[in-house]
C-alpha cells in the first residue's frame, strides 16, 4: 500500500514544475497536429496543377498556400524591393520582390528570388529584366510579420526584413484589398534569362519535431515526480506496503 504524508515546501516547489511540464508536453502533441496539418496542405496543394490567378483570388487565397499559379502581366523593375540577409549556398544576398501588373491593372507582389549582393543594382542583372508582358508561375505564400528580435523594416532606403504585403502594394500603386493583400507569389525554379535572379526558393521541407519535444518535457515531469517522491522517502514520509525509509544513524 501507498502512503504519502506530503511535506510543504517541496511540494509547493515542486507541483508547478510538473504541472508546467506535463501542460508543455500536451501542448507539442497538439502543435504536432497542428504541424501534420499544414505539411498535408503543402503536399495537396504542390500536387495539384498550376491554377489560373483569376481562379485564386475568387475565394480565400490562403486555402492554395504552396499551390501554383499562373500569371501573366508587366513586372515593374523599377519599382523592386530587396528583402536582406538572405543566403543561398552560403552566398550572401537579397530576395528580389518586383510589383507585377497584370492585363487589368492588379497589383500582385512577386517574390523573383534570390540574387548575391553584389548584383543587386538591376543594371549588373539586365538580362533578367523583362520589359514587356510575361507569363510566369509562383506559388501562394501568406503576408509575413515581423518575427520577435527581428529588424523592422525600412521603407524610406527600401530596405525590408519581411513581405509586408499591403504596405509594398501601396507603395507600388496598388489599391488596399483584403484578398490581395493577404498573400504574395514567390517564384519556381524556372530560370531567369542570364540566371539572376535565382527562383525556386520556398522551403518546402518543413521539419515536425514536436513529438520529441513532447516526450521531453513529458519525462522532465516524470523526473520531477520521482525526485520528489524520492525526497519523501528519505525523510521517512512516504510508505511502500507498510515500509518505510529507516535513516541510519
Amino acid at each position: 500500500m501507498f502512503k504519502l504524508r506530503p511535506l510543504f515546501w517541496p511540494t509547493a516547489m515542486m507541483l508547478p514544475i510538473v504541472v508546467f511540464a506535463l501542460g508543455l508536453s500536451a501542448w507539442q502533441m497538439e502543435r504536432r497536429e497542428w504541424k501534420w496539418g499544414i505539411l498535408d496542405r503543402i503536399a495537396h496543394n504542390q500536387a495539384a496543377t498550376p491554377m489560373p490567378f483569376d481562379e485564386l483570388i475568387k475565394g480565400d487565397p490562403l486555402r492554395w498556400e504552396y499551390g501554383r499559379v499562373r500569371i501573366a502581366g508587366t513586372l515593374l523593375n523599377d519599382r523592386e524591393y530587396y528583402l536582406a540577409a538572405r543566403s543561398l549556398k552560403d552566398d550572401v544576398g537579397l530576395q528580389v520582390v518586383t510589383p507585377l501588373r497584370t492585363d487589368d491593372g492588379t497589383i500582385v507582389l512577386f517574390d523573383r528570388g534570390f540574387v548575391p549582393s553584389e548584383k543587386k543594382d538591376p543594371k549588373t542583372r539586365a538580362a533578367g529584366q523583362p520589359s514587356g508582358r510575361v507569363e510566369l508561375t509562383g506559388i501562394v505564400r501568406r503576408s509575413q510579420v515581423k518575427r520577435y528580435f527581428a529588424p523592422d523594416n525600412d521603407p524610406a532606403r527600401d530596405f525590408w526584413f519581411h513581405v509586408d504585403v499591403p504596405l509594398m502594394r501601396e507603395m507600388a500603386g496598388g489599391k488596399p484589398d483584403p484578398v490581395l493583400d493577404s498573400f504574395f507569389l514567390e517564384a519556381d525554379a524556372t530560370p531567369n534569362p542570364g540566371g539572376l535572379p535565382i527562383g525556386g526558393q520556398t522551403r518546402l521541407d518543413i521539419p515536425n519535431d514536436h513529438l520529441q519535444y513532447a516526450i521531453t518535457w513529458f519525462l522532465i515531469a516524470v523526473a520531477g515526480i520521482g525526485v520528489y517522491l524520492s525526497y519523501h522517502w528519505e525523510n521517512g514520509r512516504l510508505t511502500v506496503n507498510g515500509r518505510t525509509k529507516v535513516k541510519k544513524a
